[in-house]
């Protein structure tokens, strides 16, 4: 876990040598963190963090042998208290939802700008969540609801599209009234109404727009 006092400690995992080193020296200008050891393999990573113990692992996703959401999945085990910040340079959705089911608490990308390197470490040191906007945004519209189901006919009431319903499975007006519990009369005037508001000229017809959006096909036969 951070420690409320002294510089956040950050290990960098990263295969490029110039990538490390440019990321080294970008960190070591910041106030307030601190590199504490480097990476240039997943199984470098695990090690070097069990020694050096940081606050922050900026890791790349794409290293040799053990990438980096391996390495991720294996250090939060380990050292459920070193919060691992994935760096790369694409941005790839199903990268970024591995990373995170990986246990990662950051995504951003390369190229990166300093404010925003700064305050990504602070927040994920801080056991807050953040990625890419970007990212962020399309991932939120990937887990929203799905849209609600189309109500067929919505014209109708609810009562009349139960009693189409029901017709289209085949019931007699007498059927149709004693499964709803409606008079007789009630049925007859409710399918005038259907016939009228759908724009046909009697039953038949209204009952092969019903089968057409799905009406009359999930209920038992009615009995004889």
């Amino acid at each position: 876990m951070t420690s409320s006092v002294g510089p956040i400690r950050v290990l960098i995992a990263d295969d490029h040598p110039v990538v490390r080193r440019g990321m080294s020296a970008l960190l070591a200008s910041l106030d307030g963190v601190r590199v504490v050891a480097e990476a240039a393999t997943g199984e470098e990573a695990i090690r070097e963090a069990q020694l050096s113990r940081p606050d922050v692992i900026v890791m790349d996703i794409q290293m040799p042998a053990m990438d980096g959401v391996e390495a991720t999945r294996r250090l939060t085990a380990l050292l459920p208290d070193a919060a691992v910040l994935v760096v790369t340079m694409f941005e790839d959705d199903e990268t970024v939802v591995s990373a995170m089911r990986a246990g990662a608490r950051g995504y951003l990308l390369k190229g990166a700008q300093q404010e925003e390197i700064l305050t990504t470490i602070r927040a994920v040191a801080a056991r807050q969540y953040v990625m890419a906007p970007g990212v962020a945004a399309r991932l939120l519209g990937r887990f929203s609801p799905a849209p609600a189901p189309a109500v067929p006919f919505p014209e109708l009431t609810v009562r009349e599209r139960e009693v189409l319903d029901r017709v289209a499975r085949g019931s007699s007006n007498a059927q149709v009234a004693s499964e709803l519990s409606l008079a007789a009369k009630t049925v007859a005037n409710h399918l005038s109404a259907i016939f009228l508001k759908l724009g046909v000229s009697g039953r038949t017809e209204a009952v092969i727009l019903a089968r057409e959006q799905g009406l009359g096909a999930d209920l038992p036969e009615p009995a004889p």
